[in-house]
């Protein structure tokens, strides 16, 4: 799965929101603006039990863009992969399976594997865990151009960690004429 290819355009997906992994991964394909909020929980937890909300870093959001690339399959049957850049930082790969499974790598050379499912409301869930600490991360599209992203971090305890909820928006160009 080393080749990027032209992803089908969205007005090409026969069914919204798309219906099976290969046509979701290929309908994330494209450039986005992004607005990231991002949450502390634990630090959230400390700063309401202590009252001292002042000064304590639990929130953030930050805005981008982000680029998505659909990968195509190598093989008959697979589903296929994404190469995200995100906002200041490398490229991330995420590899699928068709048996539920994928693999993802970072530009710092960690890899990642979990599990992905497609839920029958379009949206597509990942779980994957890394030294004990699980994440669960949900993407769903409310309209073609539009997609949400929301993960969870929790501790090998059950504690909550960090939360991010995304708000993309696709960059479209106009039509000449």
């Amino acid at each position: 799965m080393t080749s990027a290819t032209e992803p089908p355009s969205p007005d090409t997906i026969a069914h919204f929101p798309p219906e099976t992994i290969a046509a979701f991964l290929a309908f994330c394909a494209g450039d986005w603006l992004s607005l990231r909020s991002c949450f502390s929980l634990e630090e959230a937890a400390e700063a309401s039990r202590e009252a001292e909300a002042d000064g304590v870093s639990w929130h953030s959001s930050e805005r981008g863009d982000l680029s998505v690339t659909y990968l195509a399959p190598e093989q008959s049957g697979e589903p296929g992969g994404l190469e995200i850049t995100p906002p200041g930082s490398g490229r991330h790969r995420l590899l699928f399976r068709p048996d539920g499974g994928f693999q993802g790598s970072a530009p710092d050379g960690a890899t990642s594997s979990g599990r992905w499912q497609l839920w029958p409301d379009g949206s597509l869930e990942l779980t994957s865990e890394r030294a004990g600490t699980s994440v669960r991360e949900r993407i769903w599209f409310t309209k073609a151009n539009l997609r949400l992203r929301s993960s969870v971090e929790h501790h090998p305890d059950g504690r909550p960690g960090r939360a991010s909820f995304s708000s993309e928006i696709r960059r479209v160009s106009r039509p000449a004429g």
